[in-house]
């Protein structure tokens, strides 16, 4: 999307890469937040971009990737599944207790000086972004010819 060229370095984790960025190994690493707001809290590190569809919090001076190349978003979420055929009813009450955790002010604020924020949800909401997000990268994929090796 924006006429660059970058050249994959695999790392086996946000650690090695990071001591790479900060020994000047490598010129630029795409990280999520909460493995190098530290740093950047710092001046370690300098933040070109967050690639969320909005500013975060934690460093509100520090633009989307979409401000300059529209469009571009990319965000990372976690979830909690269980195995197929597991009784709705478990389901339910795990949902209801991740929900509860995630709705815990002390959570909430730790999760906000890591740029986190929680995305409470039912399971068919969670079932939707995991169909979306299929989707969109199954697209990202094709467009870009990619091949597992």
């Amino acid at each position: 999307m924006a006429g660059i060229n970058l050249v994959h370095v695999p790392y086996r984790g946000t650690a090695p890469a990071l001591a790479d960025l900060l020994a000047g190994q490598v010129q630029v690493v795409f990280d999520n937040i909460p493995g190098s707001i530290g740093h950047i809290k710092t001046g370690k590190v300098r933040a070109l971009g967050v690639t969320a569809p909005k500013r975060v919090a934690a460093i509100p001076d520090v633009p989307t990737i979409g401000e300059t190349v529209p469009g571009y978003e990319v965000s990372i979420w976690y979830g909690i599944a269980a195995p197929r055929g597991t009784p709705p009813a478990i389901v339910e009450k795990l949902n209801q207790a991740v929900n509860a955790v995630l709705a815990d002010p002390k959570l909430q604020t730790r999760l906000a000086e890591l740029a986190g924020e929680p995305m409470p949800m039912t399971p068919a909401e969670f079932g939707k972004l995991v169909a979306e997000e299929t989707e969109k990268w199954g697209k990202v994929i094709r467009a870009a010819n990619i091949k597992a090796d």
